[in-house]
């Protein structure tokens, strides 16, 4: 297979000399293909084939973008072997995870097939007062913004990357996609983009509707936002990184939308009753949480909450020893682990913070145990670095002297993605200020699990108030994800050949189903 150039639309080209190489984690060693970075001509031909394709791309039928959709999904079956094969080289991750996360990416792609099938996820309404009054005839329904930029995430390769979700509802809506491809898996991106490339071939795409441009640093990235073409921003990463796409966008001179999803601690609160019984339950199940995929999860339980007791500190002694017990795992990227190590020792190395577990000291540089360590809700609240992401298999345990300090920690924390709350109903109800103090904080709540797992549906939240996203008002999961990509738009006093078919009135008459009459 061939690896290490630019999809340029259908052009397949390396016209630069910057190089660079993916690193194999597991065998802690440079990969040996090499890729070229894309050039500023070759962004700026990207952007615009990406804005000639939006002309032709946005009047697209929703019977052919969910022919090119599923199309896509059958090339990434094809192409399971190879694909699975170079996620595991690239990412260090077993194979179970990487066909899971294809599978998903495969799920995904054919959601939005089926979702824009039929064209009634534009959510048309017509003002029907204009037949029976001197007020206007307006038909309102949403359009496609224009080309999309996204940027592949480090800890998902597959579903939050080249053909993952912010691909799939960007094409999904109308809008060409240009694809920052991460440089730790760039090889996993480029097959993911070659069966892009196939399926939008097969179906007559216009040439442009897709390009996956290879980057080793920002600047890639930076010259993508800045052009003028480019109308939007899915991102999935840092809170650094997600903050430095969000100014570039502001500073043009036509501001855009970046829809970014970037760091959480996820708080979980423990009510009082919760571990008289299931103490051992909830010890285990957290140690599993924590520890899941090497702790790289954005929805990894970075923050456990509890009352100060001897049911709280047994629970902290027993999930210490329970992830004492599960393996080191090697993590994404030498760079990840070395920036986890600093911030981990640097949160260790806080006044009051207490080690909790002992950790694996591993042969290989990349991998590393999970680690808990405790402190008391006084010293969190007044130290903003022990608020701080730590990404990878770390939690922090703040123990509280009774729930109004709870609530008062709670209301210290910056926005989540996630917040959890584990209890039994009635104890939960006469603690309703607990509930609704995280709901201010976070984008979903859940009540006796764990964060970790992002379920694609329609009521799935996955964002929150800032820094866990750039914009709350709309989720990068499920297939409200879509919602990000366009914009209303009003028809005011049109005849109905001027129209489109959604508006049409005769439309209204034969279906119900997401359309609005007034």
């Amino acid at each position: 297979m061939e690896l290490g150039k630019n999809y340029i639309g259908y052009t397949y080209t390396s016209s630069g000399s910057k190089t660079f190489r993916t690193f194999n984690p597991k065998l802690n060693s440079e990969n040996t293909f090499e890729f070229t970075e894309a050039t500023p001509e070759e962004i700026n031909t990207a952007v615009n084939l990406a804005w000639d394709a939006f002309k032709s791309y946005r009047k697209i039928s929703g019977k052919s973008k969910a022919k090119f959709l599923n199309l896509i999904a059958d090339e990434l079956s094809l192409a399971e072997k190879d694909i699975i094969e170079m996620y595991c080289q690239e990412s260090g991750l077993p194979e179970g995870r990487a066909k899971g996360e294809l599978g998903r990416t495969i799920f995904q792609l054919r959601t939005f097939a089926q979702l824009v099938e039929d064209d009634h996820w534009v959510e048309a309404n017509i003002n029907s007062n204009a037949h029976h009054s001197n007020k206007p005839d307006l038909r309102q329904y949403n359009i496609p913004l224009g080309p999309v930029a996204v940027f592949g995430a480090s800890n998902f390769p597959l579903a939050y990357s080249t053909a993952g979700g912010d691909t799939a509802s960007a094409l999904a809506s109308g809008c060409p996609v240009i694809v920052k491809s991460h440089p730790m898996h760039a090889a996993t991106g480029s097959l993911v983009a070659s069966a892009i490339v196939k399926a939008a071939k097969k179906t007559n795409m216009p040439n442009g509707v897709f390009s996956n441009l290879n980057s080793s640093d920002t600047e890639v990235g930076r010259m993508l936002v800045l052009h003028p073409k480019v109308k939007a921003v899915g991102f999935t990463g840092s809170i650094k990184g997600g903050r430095a796409l969000f100014d570039y966008a502001a500073s043009r001179p036509e501001p855009i939308p970046v829809f970014a999803e970037m760091g959480s601690i996820n708080p979980v609160v423990f009510l009082k009753d919760s571990l008289t019984e299931k103490n051992n339950h909830w010890a285990e199940t957290y140690a599993g949480s924590i520890t899941l995929g090497t702790g790289q999860f954005c929805t990894n339980p970075g923050l456990i909450i509890g009352l100060k007791s001897n049911e709280f500190s047994a629970f902290s002694i027993d999930l210490a020893n329970k992830i004492e017990t599960i393996q080191a795992q090697c993590m994404l990227h030498p760079k990840l682990h070395t920036h986890y190590e600093h911030l981990k020792n640097e949160t260790l190395a806080q006044t009051k913070v207490q080690l909790l577990n002992s950790t694996t000291i591993d042969s290989k540089l990349t991998s590393v145990s999970g680690t808990v360590a405790l402190v008391d809700a006084a010293t969190f609240i007044a130290n903003p670095l022990l608020q701080r992401e730590v990404f990878g298999p770390f939690s922090l345990l703040v123990q509280c002297e009774d729930y109004a300090q709870m609530e008062q920690l709670i209301d210290c924390l910056e926005g989540q993605l996630t917040g959890t709350i584990i209890g039994t109903e009635a104890e939960l109800l006469s603690q309703i200020q607990l509930l609704e103090a995280l709901q201010q904080k976070v984008g979903r709540l859940i009540f006796n699990g764990v964060p970790t797992g992002v379920e694609v549906c329609p009521s799935m939240t996955h964002g929150g108030p800032y820094p866990a996203s750039t914009d709350s008002r709309f989720t990068a999961v499920g297939t409200n994800a879509i919602k990000r990509w366009v914009r209303p738009f009003s028809f005011q006093g049109f005849p109905d050949a001027l129209i489109p078919k959604i508006l049409k009135r005769e439309s209204f008459t034969t279906t119900k189903r997401n359309t609005h009459e007034y």
